[in-house]
């Protein structure tokens, strides 16, 4: 399951109720005590109420209620699953979702006690007919009375298939949004409960106020479990250690009667020698791993930044560990500050990572940060703004324009400081910038006058729409300055050819093209792919991402292919190894060169 959305009442400073929008990564940008953690710690109660765990402060003081609530809604739901009586179902078949592919649960928590109590409830769209509302609830022997009442002709085993007949045979089922209780004192529906979080996803909070030592959990934890499986795979061995410690140990004991015996023969004869080992799982206690770095360094005695930087690869390790023992396929990372302490350039090294692995199949990434560095290399749709409206509470803002004008002024970003910008390439996406600096480099090998896109300071290349926050930034500076552009889009999209029209229509020395072939990733010679992952693509056909994405899957033993964003990034690899004779065998009708020709004519109009 993903998450898709969480929603939010009377819980610390979100009094009214509040919904945050999730993606594969989502990143919370605010002032000092906005709401940021606030948010990571409300998911981290839903899930696991363990790192942090609700208390009855956590009430918004403003409020007069005490009732706290924490909903969630989740999407890429299971085709199938058991709810009870060992019966294959689906949630649709169920009527538990609250449209066509979301399921909603919601948690209700009473702040009005030292401990508060939880309530969870299913919001869905179900069955409000007298008879036909409370079929989960109901017992297997209830079910075939009703269905042995309304003499209808299905199985009386599986209560899956008994509710679906009944409900079937309803005249009208009235569907109505109602939230199913799953209380405890319920059973059956306890029983339905349980089936259901097993599907949810593993959620591993990291904390930004945390110490980083080599005992902190994540270090210790995953040590411990690899002392208990070493442990487990030496039985024998310390089965005979023990012996013969019992062997020694016994030999010593006689003697030490036999010396007694012969002060006191009856002290001596109440004395017998017994040998107890000690249970296996003590000897996980006796060993303990400390972390040493390169040059024999311990852990804890590295720079902060670096003990931090070790402590989220635990962190990912120890989540990764957890999710696999529970058989769960899903998991998010909710990672508070990951530029603490870090040098900028170790900030682009994780921003790069999060984005690498948010690529991944069956996982999120969410973040809260006050770096401008670290949030410019995000996708501007990942961005999610926390302010104070006009009656001075707490709103969770993402999308429009206006919204990413504040992010920028809230964490100081400013604009590409080169004022000497002669020229604005615009192309689809990061991997097309890699694709156009590595032909200028394959290019020059021929001719070095050949514009440098790697280096020329007059040129600027911006993915379009802005789909990064520092090249957002870029493009409304540059709106200013009247600058001519070139556009560049791949062929695989009909509409896009309507935008290169307008731009050659403009009257500034622009100039916009499609390419000839499906998409950048076409010119990528097969060779070139080859040397750089050893796996074989064709590149005359379509779609070569997702079939190299697939290739890599099989050639690396991957549970599921790369998303075709994921396949975009490792192909950027294979453009490195493109040369000039691969790109000519490639683009065999001067169609690249040509585009370099319009840079450097436009260039040098200015």
């Amino acid at each position: 399951m993903k998450l898709k959305r969480l929603y939010l009442r009377n819980f610390r400073s979100y009094k009214d109720w509040v919904s945050v929008d999730f993606e594969n990564i989502t990143t919370f940008i605010g002032k000092n005590d906005a709401g940021k953690s606030t948010i990571l710690e409300a998911l981290e109660i839903f899930f696991n109420n363990d790192i942090v765990k609700i208390d009855s402060s956590d009430a918004n003081v403003f409020s007069d209620s005490k009732e706290v609530i924490i909903a969630c809604d989740f999407t890429e739901l299971p085709n199938e699953l058991i709810l009870d009586s060992g019966e294959k179902t689906s949630l649709k078949e169920e009527y538990l979702l609250i449209d066509n592919d979301t399921l909603r649960i919601k948690k209700t928590y009473d702040c009005s006690r030292s401990k508060p109590s939880e309530d969870i409830c299913i919001v869905t769209n179900h069955p409000t007919a007298e008879g036909f509302d409370n079929l989960l609830s109901l017992k297997e022997k209830d079910l075939q009375k009703m269905v042995k009442d309304r003499q209808l002709d299905c199985p009386k085993k599986g209560n899956p298939l008994m509710r679906k007949a009944l409900w079937k045979s309803a005249d009208e089922l009235n569907i109505a949004e109602v939230e199913i209780s799953l209380s405890k004192s319920k059973e059956d529906i306890k029983d339905i409960w349980s089936k259901l979080e097993s599907y949810l996803p593993t959620y591993a909070l990291f904390q930004s106020d945390r110490s980083s030592s080599d005992s902190d959990g994540e270090v210790q934890n995953p040590m411990k479990v690899a002392i208990q499986e070493a442990i487990s795979e030496v039985q024998q061995e310390i089965q005979e250690i023990q012996e013969k410690v019992r062997e020694k140990a016994t030999k010593i004991a006689n003697q030490t009667h036999e010396a007694l015996r012969s002060i006191d023969p009856s002290l001596a004869n109440e004395l017998t020698p017994t040998f107890a080992p000690p249970a296996i799982s003590k000897w996980n206690n006796l060993f303990s791993i400390a972390m040493d770095t390169e040059a024999g360094i311990s852990l804890n005695k590295r720079g902060s930044g670096v003990r931090r930087m070790i402590l989220v690869g635990f962190f990912k390790a120890e989540a990764e560990r957890k999710a696999k023992q529970s058989n769960k396929k899903d998991i998010i990372y909710a990672i508070e500050e990951p530029e603490t302490a870090q040098h900028p350039n170790n900030q682009k090294i994780l921003i790069k990572s999060f984005l690498e692995l948010s690529e991944t199949p069956h996982c999120q990434i969410f973040l809260t940060t006050h770096s401008p560095g670290l949030a410019q290399e995000l996708p501007t749709n990942s961005i999610r703004f926390i302010n104070k409206d006009e009656h001075n509470n707490t709103v969770v803002q993402e999308g429009t324009k206006s919204v990413i004008s504040d992010v920028v002024k809230t964490l100081g970003i400013l604009p590409n400081p080169e004022q000497n910008i002669k020229l604005v390439i615009y192309v689809e996406g990061p991997t097309d910038v890699i694709a156009l600096q590595c032909f200028s480099r394959c290019l020059r090998e021929k001719n070095l006058d050949v514009i440098d896109l790697a280096s020329d300071k007059r040129i600027l290349l911006i993915p379009s729409g802005g789909s990064i926050l520092k090249y957002w930034v870029d493009a409304q500076y540059l709106e200013n300055l009247h600058c001519p552009c070139i556009h560049i889009y791949d062929n695989d999209v009909a509409t896009y050819q309507k935008s290169i029209d307008k731009v050659n229509a403009r009257n500034d020395g622009s100039w916009g093209t499609l390419t000839k072939k499906y998409e950048i990733e076409n010119y990528l010679h097969h060779d070139a792919i080859k040397a750089a992952y050893d796996v074989d693509v064709d590149t005359d056909e379509d779609k070569v991402p997702e079939r190299f994405g697939e290739a890599y899957a099989i050639k690396k033993s991957l549970d599921a292919p790369m998303g075709a964003n994921k396949s975009k990034l490792y192909l950027g690899q294979a453009f490195n190894k493109m040369s000039y004779q691969l790109l000519m065998e490639r683009d065999t009708e001067g169609e690249i060169k040509n585009w370099f020709d319009k840079m450097k004519a436009i260039v040098e109009r200015q």
